[in-house]
Parts: C-alpha cells; sequence; structure tokens
C-alpha cells in the first residue's frame, strides 16, 4: 500500500522526491503543510506546485509528463494577429497582481468553485510583495482583459494561471510574457497539466526527469528580481508585431 507524505510544519524546505509521486492521481506527492513563502519557494524549485480546492488539505504535485512551453517558440500567430490588428489594448507588468488573481479565480462556464481561493490569493500575494511571484496585464483603458501570473526562480517561470474577460485576452498576456522571458534568457514557462487549451497554444509535454533536470538548471541560475520592477505599460501592437517591454 501506498502511503503519501504528510508534511512537517516546522521544515517548510523539505518535500520528498518528486520521481516518488503517485501514478494515479498522476503526479500526487504529499499532503499538509502550509502556503507560507519559504514554503511555497521550496516546492518550485524542486518541481512540485499546490493543487487543492478551497477547504481541503493542502495536496503537492509533480506529474509526469510535464506540460511546458518554450519561450523560444511561443510568439503571436497569425490568427491572433488578425483578431487583435485594431486593438487599442495596453500590456503592463506587475500593475495588479492580486487583481489578476482574482479574475483567475473567477468560475468559468460550466465550473463550479474554483482552486484559487482566498488562502491561495493571500500566499501568492504575499510572494509577489518579496519579489517573487509576478503578473502581467491586458488593459482596455482602465479594464483589465486578459492576464496570467506566476512564480519566478531564478531563471525559472512556473505559470499558474491566466484568464480572458475579452477573446484573445489571455493569448495576448501569455505571449507577452514570453517575449519578456526570451529577452531575458528564461528557456521555459512551466504549465503544469496539460489539456487541449494548453497544448493548442503550443504547449509541449516533456518526461518529468528531463523537466527536473531543466529545473535545476534554470532555477540556480542568477537573476535580480529588480529587473521585473518599473517596466513600462506597452501598446498590444508591440507584442503582435514581434517585440517586447525591453
Amino acid at each position: 500500500m501506498i502511503r503519501l507524505t504528510r508534511l512537517d510544519d516546522h521544515h517548510p524546505g523539505q518535500f520528498p522526491d518528486p520521481r516518488s509521486a503517485l501514478v494515479e492521481p498522476n503526479g500526487l506527492l504529499a499532503f499538509g503543510g502550509d502556503l507560507s513563502p519559504p514554503r511555497l519557494m521550496a516546492a518550485y524549485e524542486h518541481g512540485i506546485f499546490p493543487w487543492f480546492n478551497e477547504g481541503e488539505p493542502i495536496l503537492w504535485w509533480s506529474p509526469d509528463p510535464r506540460c511546458v512551453f518554450h519561450t523560444d517558440r511561443l510568439r503571436p500567430n497569425r490568427s491572433l494577429r488578425r483578431a487583435l490588428k485594431d486593438t487599442t489594448w495596453q500590456v503592463s507588468v506587475d500593475r495588479a497582481f492580486r487583481q489578476v488573481m482574482q479574475a483567475c479565480a473567477a468560475p468559468r462556464p460550466g465550473q463550479f468553485g474554483t482552486w484559487i481561493g482566498s488562502s491561495m490569493i493571500d500566499s501568492y500575494s504575499a510572494l509577489h510583495n518579496l519579489g517573487h511571484a509576478h503578473s502581467v496585464e491586458v488593459w482596455e483603458q482602465d479594464r483589465l482583459v486578459g492576464g496570467i501570473y506566476g512564480v519566478s526562480i531564478g531563471r525559472l517561470f512556473c505559470g499558474e494561471s491566466m484568464f480572458s474577460a475579452q477573446s484573445g485576452g489571455s493569448k495576448l498576456a501569455l505571449c507577452a510574457l514570453a517575449s519578456l522571458l526570451r529577452a531575458w534568457e528564461f528557456p521555459l514557462i512551466d504549465a503544469q497539466v496539460s489539456n487541449p487549451h494548453l497544448l493548442g497554444l503550443g504547449a509541449v509535454e516533456i518526461p518529468r526527469e528531463l523537466f527536473l533536470r531543466k529545473v535545476r538548471a534554470s532555477a540556480t541560475t542568477p537573476f535580480h528580481a529588480q529587473c521585473w520592477k518599473g517596466l513600462p505599460m506597452i501598446p498590444a501592437q508591440r507584442i503582435l508585431e514581434g517585440g517586447g517591454f525591453l
């Protein structure tokens, strides 16, 4: 009988080897602990992430295979450029982190509840205040129409969730994030678990063992969190034409 590891509340940096995760459900590794910044950072540094419903025990995952975007391949496609060719949208970084999380938490049509509960919003907002979590926002004047957020460690970016309040908003946010990370030589955006929508956007699945090697290399490559500060708001057309924030 396989027993899940219960995390020690007093040692936030300790996790079991991701290779010991269950096959079914795919990637379930441990339960318990908390969502403190030290524990979250330790999790992402080892290719592990929390995923659970509000009011239930915290569950920790490392699935095999892993879904990722390669930043050098993620660019606006023809259909997105055509759909947004006349847009006056603007794109920003880290100007509305909590608002993006709250928008990501809103149930989609046909969906009941959300895994992004209040405790998760508070915990990732704390990470953001420490310079370890970031968001890209898409604006139509002062209205948020799309966004994405995630965690950055070294030159590894772990995407958590994205949303669209208007068609194309999340795709544009994802492409804007990729353009920024590409300029900073971040090779990957971790997308965690694949689904048809992510694969349709250009994500691919890679073996967990390969992903863990890439995590070790990227997460330990120095990068100054200060680089995320003070980036300008730019027209969406700059992203659609292949440019970026830098």
